[in-house]
């Protein structure tokens, strides 16, 4: 195809242009080697130089100091809802989460495995148009640790500032937000993230663990399972998901080029901002989802029309115009555009116009 259409899903999403045109000029054989990344041994000097480049580049942009390991590990988040617990729910084996939707219910139902689970608070019961409020929050000074995801691609909520804990430590599953703007790591004991959504291609996990927290992993775990195997290897243990680690070095440093994480989140805000601005003033044609405001994702703008019947023709005519990935996750249906970092403002101007005309005419 010469033109790309725009890529509205909420992963595998998409990625930087720039990016995508340095891994094509170099596919076939990476500068000053003669092989493919694709080929390349994760125990050469050359791969050796691709992922340390993107672990550092990656600590500059969170500012991440020597007391966190970070780790590229694979499974996606979905193992992390289990190495988690495993690793750090000890040694009281209970633990406080917060409920916010579909993917932390999930992380309940693996870490209930493991030890005992305190819902700390949960919107369910409102179908998660909204998030918990600090004040609703019952936390156990107990706990081992208290987990939250910051963003919910199905529901189209997200927090704004985290959580306050206490002197618990906080875990976070940001794989739907992470890199969206600067956060202060040393609020957090564990921060993990699949890279399919802000960072790269599906295959990597990114773990940010404080170390003193490895200490808790008990004896017996299985090997693979045990943060402490990967740490010590520099996340090399075994084949490391290496062409997916490739690319996100390669957005770490298009990220960096493009001013770092205060102008992406500046720019993010500017996105979400348009299309949020053109529903919220439709006459109520396009409706948003999440029922406060304050809890809108900049990533995952979700949204009805009237009547079902509109929604499927929007999706066709949308598709047809070069706009994919609008429908709704399949749980909830409805509309759903994801503007992630590497998506363009262009485009959401250009879909923006798109739903006027669609609206004019139906």
């Amino acid at each position: 195809m010469e033109k790309r259409v725009y890529n509205f899903s909420a992963g595998p999403a998409v990625l930087p242009e720039e990016v995508l045109k340095e891994a094509q000029e170099n596919f076939y054989s990476y500068p000053g080697v003669g092989i493919s990344v694709m080929e390349m041994s994760h125990r050469s000097k050359a791969y050796d130089n691709i992922i340390t480049a993107a672990e550092n580049d990656f600590r500059q942009l969170l500012d991440i100091g020597d007391d966190y390991h970070v780790l590229f590990l694979q499974g996606g988040a979905t193992l992390q809802f289990s190495m988690v617990p495993l690793n750090i729910m000890g040694p009281n084996y209970k633990a406080d989460y917060i409920v916010s939707g579909s993917w932390a219910k999930k992380a309940v139902k693996e870490a209930k495995r493991v030890g005992q689970v305190n819902i700390a608070a949960t919107t369910e019961s409102d179908n998660f148009t909204h998030l918990p409020k600090q004040e609703d929050l019952k936390l156990d000074p107990q706990a081992s640790y208290v987990h939250y995801t910051s963003n919910n691609t199905i529901f189209g909520t997200q927090y704004i500032t985290e959580p306050e804990v206490g002197e618990v430590p906080l875990v976070c599953d940001a794989s739907s937000d992470i890199l969206h703007k600067k956060i202060d790591v040393k609020k957090y004991g564990l921060i993990y993230a699949g890279a399919q959504k802000n960072m790269g291609p599906a295959g990597c996990t990114i773990v940010i663990v404080r170390k003193d927290l490895l200490e808790r992993a008990p004896d017996d775990l299985h090997t693979y399972m045990n943060f402490n195997t990967h740490a010590g290897k520099a996340s090399m243990y075994n084949t490391p998901p290496t062409f997916t680690i490739y690319i996100m070095g390669l957005v770490f440093k298009w990220l960096k080029n493009m001013g770092g994480l205060d102008a992406m989140y500046k720019l993010n805000k500017e996105k979400a901002g348009l299309l949020y601005d053109y529903i919220d003033n439709s006459g109520g044609y396009y409706k948003g989802t999440v029922t406060e405001k304050s809890d809108r994702s900049l990533m995952n703008v979700t949204f009805r029309m009237p009547t079902e019947e509109l929604e499927k023709k929007f999706i066709a005519e949308s598709t047809e115009k070069g706009f994919s990935g609008l429908k709704g996750h399949r749980s909830v249906g409805g509309l759903r555009a994801s503007i992630y970092n590497a998506f363009p403002k262009k485009g959401v101007e250009d879909l923006v116009e798109f739903m006027k005309e669609f609206k004019n005419n139906n």
